[in-house]
């Protein structure tokens, strides 16, 4: 019997053989229209009926004011997803907006517009990009307290990289007017 080289290798595809690391993933969920809640759970069962997707923890719902939106723009409510992920960085983007689809996102060009589902992906392991249509880590979470806070509540000791530590950035941002919904809890399929 051989070992692998890595650890971490867990799958090889059946096809190519090709050896699959699994990776720790970070996703943050937004919506401030429709039915906000709805719209975060369904993206929660969403990910979790993705294949080569597990997922470990989902983060309390927080509400926040919407950053740089147009004016008369609602709040939203946020939450963060934590999993386990063979997938690559490119087919996750691609799932991430086959699911805000599927909730009737629309990108009219408008930035920072209302929207029934954001599905944003943080981190993929140690991954970087900084190709147009995809950013690792996400180029703004470590700015953001409606990312920090949730992630932080699951994982005190994360780090973003090239960052650095959530607790840190989140001393730095401070609660953005941020407020748990305790009243609001998501159905965790872990």
């Amino acid at each position: 019997m051989t070992e692998t080289p890595n650890p971490h290798i867990i799958d090889a595809d059946t096809l190519t053989g090709e050896m699959r690391p699994i990776r720790r993933t970070v996703v943050s969920l937004g919506s401030n229209l429709g039915d906000r809640f709805a719209n975060l759970q369904g993206a929660v069962d969403a990910l979790a009926d993705t294949p080569e997707v597990w997922i470990t923890n989902v983060s309390a719902v927080y509400e926040s004011e919407p950053i740089g939106a147009p004016e008369g723009s609602d709040t939203f409510l946020n939450a963060v997803v934590l999993f386990d992920t063979t997938l690559s960085a490119a087919r996750l983007i691609d799932r991430m907006h086959a699911i805000e689809d599927a909730f009737g996102r629309e990108r009219e060009g408008i930035v920072n517009a209302p929207r029934t589902l954001d599905v944003d992906l943080i981190v993929v392991g140690d991954r970087r990009s900084n190709e147009e249509w995809l950013r690792l880590p996400h180029p703004r979470a470590a700015e953001r307290a409606f990312v920090l806070q949730p992630w932080y509540d699951l994982e005190p000791d994360a780090e973003i990289p090239d960052h650095g530590r959530v607790a840190d950035l989140l001393g730095k941002t401070g609660d953005q007017g941020l407020q748990r919904r305790d009243d609001l809890v998501l159905a965790n399929p872990a």
